[in-house]
């Protein structure tokens, strides 16, 4: 893996575990959930894979965060074309907040970007 992609790759990684963490899913329930298998997951999480488009949607389902957020971890879009993943992260790190009303903002956060016409 060429030096620029394996610093993707870390970040990416990096990201995926710092997103799994927070929603306190051990390897082996993120490997469930997302029908990817665990050793796979860990070399993501370790930097040592660039996972495909389908790995990641579905990383991000699993982990209740928008595609378009690990897109931009792995590289695959620019920062500037995608601000949704700051409100959301935003949102999920707030401590301050029980894990449900972060789930109901976050819903409430993407119904309305929705009905605006921004997915």
């Amino acid at each position: 893996m060429p030096e620029a992609s394996r610093s993707d790759a870390n970040v990416l990684g990096s990201f995926i575990r710092a997103q799994r963490t927070m929603a306190n899913l051990s390897l082996r329930q993120l490997s469930a959930l997302t029908e990817v298998s665990n050793p796979y997951l860990s070399q993501i999480e370790r930097g040592l894979s660039e996972p495909s488009i389908r790995v990641l949607k579905s990383i991000a389902a699993a982990l209740n965060i928008s595609a378009e957020a690990l897109y931009e971890q792995a590289g695959l879009i620019g920062g500037d074309q995608v601000d949704q993943p700051a409100t959301e992260a935003a949102i999920r790190s707030d401590r301050r907040l029980t894990e449900q009303q972060r789930h109901a903002l976050l819903t409430v956060y993407r119904t309305c970007l929705e009905a605006n016409g921004h997915e």
